[in-house]
């Protein structure tokens, strides 16, 4: 079956966008601080329809990263990222599952890519990318974002890896990855570390959902 995956940029106090993030500021106020480190790879250049690119530990990862999916799963809140939402060609080549509640035909774009609208909530958006996923050849489901449907995923216990690129910098506000996930009361969402990679400007660390006890 296919895995669920998710891959984020994060400050050291936790947050994965900044403040008034939205489609005036897509990443937040000094969000884009988060994802410095990858705008010179090869693989983000590519995937932005550029040449050239350092390669590298880095561009590996992302590689990587970038090859296993085969739909995408993604909130309203992080479609909706300008007059356009994400242009003629976005980067992600497979087919989208947006979870709203804005019901609208499907949006067909270059690339590949097409953004379909689920109204039935996350849990049917998965059902769909998983079916998508598996007839791409048994490949992976990627979860985009934001931070509201990661964590309905977490809580749920669907997502199988999530792999954080911790960046070297205090956001002091914004959207945290971690908030609303337990009880408050001792709960624990426990998770095995299985990579970590560490460069100048970032530290990769690849996180798997822990086996059950017992």
């Amino acid at each position: 079956m296919s895995e669920v995956i998710a891959r984020l940029a994060m400050s050291l106090d936790g947050y994965i966008a900044g403040p008034e993030s939205g489609r005036e500021h897509p990443l937040g106020i000094g969000g884009e601080r988060l994802h410095s480190w990858v705008y010179g790879l090869r693989t983000f250049r590519r995937m932005q329809g550029m040449e050239g690119g350092a390669d590298g530990p880095d561009d590996d990862l992302i590689a990587e990263h970038v090859a296993r999916p085969g739909a995408v799963v993604m909130g309203h809140g992080m479609y909706i990222t300008g007059e356009e939402p994400w242009g003629d060609n976005p980067p992600f080549h497979t087919p989208v599952y947006v979870v709203t509640h804005h019901p609208r035909e499907p949006l067909v774009k270059e690339g590949g890519t097409t953004f379909h609208f689920v109204t039935e909530g996350p849990e049917r958006a998965l059902a769909l990318a998983r079916e998508a996923a598996e007839a791409a050849g048994d490949k992976d489901v990627s979860l985009a974002g934001g931070a509201d449907l990661v964590q309905q995923f977490i809580r749920a216990g669907w997502l199988d890896e999530l792999l954080l690129h911790v960046v070297p910098v205090l956001a002091c506000g914004g959207r945290r990855l971690f908030d609303n996930l337990g009880d408050g009361h001792g709960e624990y969402v426990e998770w095995r570390k299985t990579e970590v990679l560490d460069s100048p400007g970032v530290t990769h660390i690849r996180l798997r959902k822990a086996d059950p006890v017992g």
